[in-house]
């Protein structure tokens, strides 16, 4: 099978499409032809080994994960003894960080893993970016304890993290501020926001305003400059470690102490429960996920560089070609 195989921490060139052996399933393992996956942050993080410590999980001098890929969407060609779940020709889709893979033509999971079966009338190119920045997403909002009617700021509201918080907010009653590109709030105000800042133009720390919860989905802001925003009993909740790791260090502090600012650090849960409800929210209709452009597998280098230039909106795809 073709594969995106990197040997070495580096660049996006340290990245090659190459022939590798098919794998096969085990028992409870099922194996899945990959028709779409994604490009994302995760995945640049890991191919880099940055930061330097993400090495103690990776592969202290080369990876031990050769082919990264955390998103994809596809259709069962094989299961394993014991599987009961899925037969041979569902069409499922899923996210699979730590064990990888998706960057290639087929890729063995777990039956019980972080994989659901795609909603009827959906195409593989569009729940391929379902899973990443949602799970995230639904992360930060379980943590910060997000309530219906809490006034939300959602900073980097067109990345996949972003993107999705907006959408997952709108299901839980909540109003939702949104910092973005001005060029970018056609498309913001379509996921359901209710208010709008270009972070271009204005410093949303310095807007009249105050927030029950601040996500900030792009760590271009801080907690010590947030916390004007805040209410009292405010949260403040990213998806990045913060400057000097502060928060995580932030984080233990503000779970011993309950009625004042603080930050909580938004742990992902990984499991099938998860993806099934996103599958819920696909179906219905109450959350899609963002693609801004999408290459081919052959292509994947030029897919991580574009990824680099931190300008993409929502998410990157790949589509995996198989021969007829």
């Amino acid at each position: 099978m073709r594969a995106a195989v990197s040997t070495r921490y580096g660049p996006p060139e340290v990245v090659r499409v190459v022939d590798i052996p098919d794998p096969a399933p085990g028992p409870g393992e099922v194996l899945v032809a990959v028709y779409a996956t994604t490009v994302n942050r995760t995945d640049s993080a890991y191919r880099a080994a940055k930061p330097f410590f993400m090495r103690g999980l990776t592969g202290l001098r080369r990876p031990k994960r050769t082919v990264l890929g955390t998103e994809f969407s596809g259709e069962i060609v094989g299961v394993g003894d014991a599987v009961r779940s899925f037969v041979v020709g569902d069409r499922v889709f899923g996210y699979c960080e730590g064990r990888f893979g998706a960057h290639a033509q087929y890729l063995v999971g777990h039956a019980n893993s972080s994989m659901a079966k795609i909603p009827a009338g959906l195409e593989y190119e569009e729940v391929a970016a379902a899973t990443e920045g949602s799970h995230y997403a639904r992360s930060a909002i379980r943590r910060a304890g997000v309530q219906p009617g809490h006034n939300v700021l959602v900073n980097g509201a067109t990345g996949a993290i972003g993107s999705a918080a907006v959408q997952l907010l709108k299901t839980i009653d909540t109003s939702v501020t949104a910092v973005c590109r001005g060029e970018h709030f056609d498309l913001v105000r379509g996921l359901g926001t209710d208010h709008l800042i270009d972070y271009t133009t204005e410093d949303f720390t310095e807007v009249p305003g105050r927030y029950d919860v601040v996500i900030d989905a792009v760590e271009t802001s801080t907690f010590w400059r947030c916390r004007r925003i805040l209410q009292p009993t405010g949260v403040y909740v990213s998806s990045e470690l913060g400057p000097g790791g502060q928060n995580l260090g932030l984080a233990l502090v503000g779970s011993r102490v309950r009625k004042r600012r603080r930050v909580v650090f938004p742990y992902p849960d990984d499991n099938q429960s998860v993806v099934e409800e996103i599958r819920g929210h696909l179906l219905s209709g109450a959350f899609r996920p963002v693609v801004d452009r999408t290459y081919q597998l052959e292509s994947i280098v030029e897919a991580y560089r574009y990824v680099e230039t931190c300008n993409k909106v929502g998410n990157v795809v790949v589509t995996v070609p198989h021969e007829p």
